[in-house]
């Protein structure tokens, strides 16, 4: 193995590459990306046994092919130190890995290749094609509400569910709940669903970015695959049931409050200052166009304020982890939000008066 390539065109692929690559195991050859070279490319690839990425540069001077592994952190470090626009020579000397670039030589120790895990590809998979910005979207305004190492294993991930032109994520931590739909650029032939683990759904996240490109999704019962501009990723998918969320949406006779975001979100922060360090609890009491906001704490502490909404119907009093609330205060983008009240003692719908396909609910707190 034996090639030129440009500083930046490594440090884009590499970088891709580390969310997976593992910085604690017990597999020395998982915390190493495994290089393939042929004529016209490197393809680098890293996995944690659970998810795969691998993606594909392009070299600019091929002497010999050939395949290796070498310590992802340590390459990715030395590459990104070098010089803008340098020019890196990469050879195989024995078991090392040569590294040139100006005055620069580095000599890295290497693992071989054939002993790298090979990600087992699920045969039969439902293809999907989305925009990057709508994938971008349902994942931003949902994964915040996943659980995080639950007992119930099936919390600790977004679920997907593809139906028709829709595609749809659902995140619970049986505490709130955050739903968003978004349309595909085509209608997908059959449905199918998956829960995609915590640290998969955040690399493909990153993975999508900013680009403006479309997504071509993969979706099979046990595997998920994300191919997107000569990048792959393929994700083991969480086993077991995910909860019937559509019978944890509250429906039937509601109060609905209508007020300003940012007001709401800036009373909330100042009032639970001294909230409970615990439980971050804060009570809403509803009048007529107005809300109160309260909290105390163990000190005899107590905060409160009084602002200006849109609201008619019967009084509520409820309190909430004010943590809930100010997540999703902050994934919405309208200037006012919507909160449907089902009584006091029951969970409450918050929905963006702008964009119809977002739904959040927050359980309220026993006090």
């Amino acid at each position: 193995m034996d090639f030129y390539i440009t500083k930046e065109e490594i440090v884009k692929s590499l970088s891709l590459t580390l969310g997976v690559v593992e910085k604690r195991q017990t597999l020395p050859i998982i915390s190493n990306v495994l290089f393939e070279v042929d004529e016209s490319s490197l393809k680098l690839t890293a996995t944690d046994l659970e998810s795969e990425i691998s993606t594909t540069s392009t070299i600019s001077n091929f002497k010999s092919g050939g395949k290796t592994t070498a310590p992802a952190r340590k390459l990715n470090d030395l590459c990104r130190l070098l010089p803008d626009m340098a020019e890196i020579h990469f050879f195989l000397d024995g078991d090392n890995l040569k590294i040139e670039s100006g005055a620069g030589k580095y000599n890295l120790s290497t693992l071989p290749s054939e002993d790298f895990p090979v990600f087992e590809h699920e045969e039969t998979q439902a293809q999907i094609n989305i925009s990057a910005q709508n994938l971008k979207t349902i994942i931003e305004k949902t994964t915040f509400a996943m659980g995080n190492q639950d007992w119930r294993h099936y919390l600790n991930g977004l679920y997907l569910l593809i139906d028709d032109k829709n595609i749809t994520s659902v995140a619970t931590d049986a505490h709130r709940l955050a739903l968003a739909i978004s349309s595909l650029n085509e209608a997908s032939s059959e449905n199918i669903s998956g829960i995609v683990p915590r640290k998969s759904i955040n690399e493909i996240g990153k993975l999508v970015g900013d680009e403006k490109e479309n997504v071509v999704i993969k979706l099979g019962t046990t595997s998920i695959a994300v191919y997107i501009l000569g990048t792959t990723f393929i994700s083991k998918l969480i086993e077991g049931k995910f909860p019937d969320y559509e019978q944890v949406i509250p429906s039937g006779d509601s109060t609905l409050l209508n007020i300003n975001r940012k007001l709401l979100s800036d009373s909330l922060s100042r009032v639970s200052v001294l909230s409970g360090e615990k439980y971050k609890g804060v009570r809403i009491l509803t009048g007529e166009d107005s809300v109160n906001i309260s909290a105390n704490n163990p000190e005899k502490e107590q905060g409160e304020e009084i602002i200006e909404c849109e609201y008619k119907g019967e009084q509520v009093d409820i309190a909430f982890n004010v943590n809930y609330l100010q997540e999703i205060l902050s994934t919405l983008d309208s200037e006012n939000v919507q909160i449907n009240f089902f009584g006091s003692d029951k969970s409450c719908l918050i929905t963006d008066p702008g964009f119809d396909n977002l739904k959040y609910v927050v359980m309220p707190l026993l006090v």
